[in-house]
């Protein structure tokens, strides 16, 4: 297999964070990296973040997995927060985080003055697509790029061909996709192939838009936004976990997946799919590899819009975009999480009601996963229930051999194609 100079020999899992059960998620099912933010200067503010003591916590208990910690600090701050910057680096570098993900340049400066011990990785919002801008930021001291999203695979290869062993490349390889940020925006590729990352902008964002229905040819139907919203701009979510061996061969370290908003169950199974599926191609490194069939149908088992590959095997003219209602499909969800196993009975925390008697998917760490039913549902003084309706109760319900503590309990909500 021809891999790209950098001689990628074990690709690191990099998984999202956006809190301490998230966290734990990710080492569990075995990230080999963990990213998350602050309580300031983290591009995903929806999400609980971590506060000082909390990300000495979040930080201790990585390392003891022996786990990296990276600290998003990759929004742009203006005049009136630039002042903050210094004693927030300072603080968090004292956590001992691994890295710090920036985007501004501004920050990226101050990173190297008050955190000087620190890696830097630098954002895929620097917009970086070419191996001139990244060799400038090796040359300023970053460890690691997150290229700019927009780039193919062959582009990604040559950035990793023309720049320095020492400089890591990171990419997205699933998760949401966002459609444009800030000026950069491919309306104008996409409806006239003019690059307005370029210079060559069409300005398509200023005109008037309306809908045809095909069977009535010439009348125009004004795009609105009422209380249901309106989804012309809405992209479908990355998936690579079946493109394992193309994303090595392209010189990419680091497999990154969305999700700091996301739950710890989606955490956990995504993680638990990539690193089943970078496990499998290790132990046989061909060209022709594919993940087993369970592997690739636990990414379908989590929230998600339809999958694509983004721009990773060129522009996504044909598939980029959905026309349905915008939101997620959810056909499982996660019922409860195993804390323990004694005397026959499996130890659980619930996190959605279900039934004694219900079907339930057992998700283990790096194993396939296998149905049981619920039998003998209890409370743990040993009181039989019919349910488990109550937020975060724990209960036990026999089972027929042990489930290591950590393990997921899903149920299927609704059974859909893909």
């Amino acid at each position: 297999m021809d891999f790209s100079e950098k001689h990628i020999s074990r690709p690191e899992l990099l998984s999202p964070a956006g809190d301490f059960e998230s966290l734990r998620a990710a080492i569990f099912f075995g990230a080999d990296a963990v990213y998350l933010a602050g309580q300031t200067f983290g591009m995903r503010s929806a999400c609980k973040n971590f506060s000082l003591d909390e990300l000495k916590e979040a930080v201790r208990t990585a390392h003891e997995n022996n786990v990296k910690v990276y600290l998003t600090c990759n929004t742009l701050p203006r005049n009136d927060e630039t002042d903050a910057l210094p004693s927030f680096i300072s603080s968090v570098a004292e956590c001992g985080v691994d890295a710090f993900i920036v985007t501004d340049i501004g920050t990226f400066s101050l990173v190297k003055k008050y955190a000087p011990n620190v890696d830097i990785h630098v954002s895929t919002q620097a917009g970086i697509t070419n191996y001139a801008a990244a060799n400038e930021f090796y040359k300023m001291g970053a460890k690691r790029i997150i290229p700019a999203r927009e780039l193919s695979l062959g582009e990604l290869k040559t950035i990793a061909d023309k720049t320095p062993d020492g400089l890591e490349i990171e990419c997205f390889v699933h998760g949401a996709i966002c459609v444009s940020f800030s000026g950069r925006c491919l309306l104008s590729n996409y409806l006239t192939g003019r690059d307005s990352n370029r210079g060559d902008c069409a300005q398509p964002c200023r005109w008037k838009y309306s809908l045809v229905e095909e069977k009535r040819p010439g009348e125009y139907f004004p795009i609105a936004e009422n209380e249901d919203g309106t989804y012309i701009m809405n992209s479908r979510d990355m998936c690579m976990i079946e493109h394992i061996p193309e994303l090595i061969n392209a010189g990419i370290s680091s497999f990154k997946i969305e999700g700091r908003a996301k739950s710890a169950y989606y955490v956990s199974a995504v993680t638990n799919a990539y690193r089943c599926a970078i496990d499998g191609y290790l132990k046989d490194p061909s060209p022709d590899y594919v993940p087993e069939r369970w592997i690739i149908d636990e990414v379908y088992k989590v929230s998600h819009r339809e999958y694509c590959t983004g721009f990773f095997f060129g522009s996504p003219k044909e598939n980029a975009e959905i026309f349905y209602d915008g939101g997620y499909r959810r056909p499982y969800e996660n019922v409860a999480v195993v804390l323990g196993y004694e005397d026959g009975f499996l130890i659980c925390e619930q996190r959605n009601r279900f039934f004694d008697g219900d079907e339930l998917d057992i998700l283990e760490r790096g194993k396939k996963p296998y149905i049981l039913k619920a039998e003998e549902l209890q409370t743990l003084d040993g009181e039989r229930i019919e349910a488990v309706p109550h937020p975060v109760m724990k209960f036990k319900f026999r089972v027929p051999f042990p489930i290591e503590a950590g393990a997921l309990i899903r149920k299927v909500k609704n059974v859909e194609g893909h």
